[in-house]
């Protein structure tokens, strides 16, 4: 994208800034704007299975990313199964950071293969001995319930309608457990629901506050600041719809760019007229609708369409 605005424009200053929602990329995006240092670690996979997973160490703050150890692309298709997947491997990468001295936790939630209400997590010795812990998301899907962990997302993670009633059942059992154990009732608390209920056991067991995922990072990442002279900014994501509008990333830069035009390039762009109601302008679809999706995933495909889409837009 910054090649093709050089093209158009030679003498244009572009500033590429990295971002995310607290999902998938949160770490890559947060370990250089915090000064972090990587640690690796060998944790339990969605199935129990050893897995090298990557964490952020900043002072006495950790950067965790819960996909790292329970989520959805450490699986191939035919293993998800989100009532065998666990999240002890989460608690795992939790507890390598304390014994680093950690003390604080920056936990992004997204991309989980699991819906155990964080019952792995919390089944890892000396766990409960953390305090500080800040979760970074932007769902708002309560513990149970139509919207909830189970119903809402179950079937992304490959469960069928019977399995998705039998989650909801555990996770019913999960909140009474929660409820007697600590005094808070999750079952219907916004964002509860958020990576298969990990964020109800994070607010239920360790207090943990809840912020706008891309909120947060892009204080972290002084995005005002970057942004206060600009000219455009460009965002986009793999497809903007009207669920783009309820706190993903292009969202956030459009609320916090200050005035500054945002134009939104997207693979695909679907509920324009919310889009561009929103205030995006102009809203630009990179892939060719004849192109199909498996071709438009190849790097140097989506490379050339992103640049001609940008040409598209000076």
């Amino acid at each position: 994208m910054a090649q093709a605005v050089h093209q158009a424009y030679p003498s244009a200053e572009v500033i590429p800034i990295p971002l995310a929602d607290g999902g998938e990329g949160t770490l890559e995006v947060l370990v250089p704007a915090l000064g972090a240092t990587l640690r690796e670690v060998t944790v339990s996979d969605p199935l129990g299975r050893p897995v090298r997973a990557r964490y952020g160490v900043a002072g006495e703050t950790a950067i965790i990313e819960v996909a790292r150890a329970c989520g959805l692309q450490l699986l191939k298709p035919a293993e998800r199964n989100p009532l065998l997947a666990s999240s002890r491997g989460v608690g795992e990468l939790l507890m390598a950071a304390y014994a680093e001295g950690c003390r604080h936790f920056l936990v992004g939630l997204g991309g989980s293969a699991i819906c155990d209400g964080g019952a792995g997590m919390m089944s890892v010795p000396g766990i409960r001995d953390l305090a500080s812990v800040e979760l970074l998301c932007d769902v708002n899907a309560p513990f149970v319930g139509p919207t909830g962990a189970a119903r809402a997302f179950g079937p992304q993670k490959g469960a069928s309608p019977e399995e998705v009633e039998v989650l909801e059942k555990r996770m019913l059992d999960r909140a009474a457990i929660m409820q007697e154990e600590t005094g808070v009732d999750v079952r219907e608390l916004p964002g509860a629901g958020a990576a298969g209920g990990l964020g109800g056991a994070f607010m239920a067991y360790f207090g943990a506050r809840k912020v706008s995922g891309i909120g947060r990072i892009l204080e972290l990442v002084h995005f005002s600041d970057a942004v206060e002279d600009a000219s455009l900014v460009i965002t986009g994501e793999g497809q903007s719809d009207a669920q783009t509008l309820q706190g993903k990333v292009p969202y956030g830069v459009l609320q916090n760019a200050k005035g500054t035009p945002v134009a939104l390039l997207s693979g695909r762009i679907v509920d324009r007229p919310a889009l561009e109601s929103a205030g995006f302008h102009p809203v630009v679809e990179v892939s060719p609708r004849n192109l199909p999706l498996r071709e438009a995933l190849i790097p140097s495909v989506a490379r050339r369409n992103i640049q001609s889409a940008v040409k598209t837009l000076f």
